[in-house]
């Protein structure tokens, strides 16, 4: 799993998201820039349809193993928040880091998709969100979060106060004492499995950790997320291939 990322493929992620950076072509979730298109759109996009390890994945055929425990330590908070036009990404200052397998990543950004991207056992979710973390070489780990309609959640209800309604817009949340932590579930156990950007580059090789647990969201605040996005902004699933998926 320890495949290193290109640059400009790991820091378009930490930095914007959803969101190519850099003179590369329009995508987006619908129509002729959707997924489907995605490799056609630019060659810097042609893992989006030659890779074989991309994701987001329908994490089913699970094999045991002996998954040791993620260390999660996020002495960080949020200080903006962004509508880059593809989600809702909310920026932190330094400080959280992610260990797993004794190697550690430093989280980046924080952002959410509508429906979920990935599906457990066939299952979709109305929202999700990921993590995104970086090691000093460039290698990406990202932390999945499923939320399930529910009572309303304390942080999101914070940040969305705060969401951006056009993209391209920014608010800086300087001063915020939220903790990125309260948004993962109190259980830690996790799936783990080998895969990819889930949007252009779509570049292979990062790290994927998805909560088996799931965090509460009302449905009023699902809503409000996707009335900014005006649409959902899910990738669909891909294939497994010969990829473990391990619980």
């Amino acid at each position: 799993m320890k495949k290193i990322l290109g640059g400009i493929a790991a820091a378009s992620l930490i930095m914007a998201g959803s969101a190519f950076a850099g003179g590369h072509a329009h995508w987006g979730y619908t129509g002729d820039v959707g997924p489907s298109h995605w490799g056609d759109l630019d060659p810097a996009f042609h893992m989006c349809k030659e890779g074989k390890n991309q994701s987001p994945i329908d994490l089913k055929g699970f094999i045991e193993a002996d998954l040791k425990p993620i260390q999660v330590s996020y002495e960080t908070h949020p200080v903006e928040i962004v509508n880059n036009g593809h989600s809702i990404q909310v920026n932190v200052g330094v400080g959280g880091t992610l260990t797993i397998d004794g190697h550690t990543f430093a989280l980046k950004q924080f952002h959410f998709h509508a429906p979920s991207e990935n599906l457990i056992e066939g299952k979709s979710f109305p929202m999700e969100a990921h993590f995104v973390h970086a090691d000093k070489a460039g290698n990406l780990a990202v932390i999945a979060v499923m939320f399930e309609i529910g009572k309303k959640n304390p942080v999101i209800e914070e940040l969305w106060k705060n969401m951006p309604d056009h993209a391209g817009k920014k608010v800086s949340l300087a001063g915020s004492n939220l903790n990125p932590a309260a948004l993962l579930p109190s259980d830690h156990d996790y799936y783990r499995f080998n895969g990819s950007l889930t949007t252009p580059p779509c570049s292979e090789g990062v790290w994927w950790i998805v909560m088996k647990n799931t965090v509460q969201v009302s449905k009023e605040q699902v809503e409000k997320f996707e009335h900014v996005m005006h649409h959902p902004n899910n990738r669909p699933v891909q294939p497994v291939n010969a990829r473990p998926v391990l619980k």
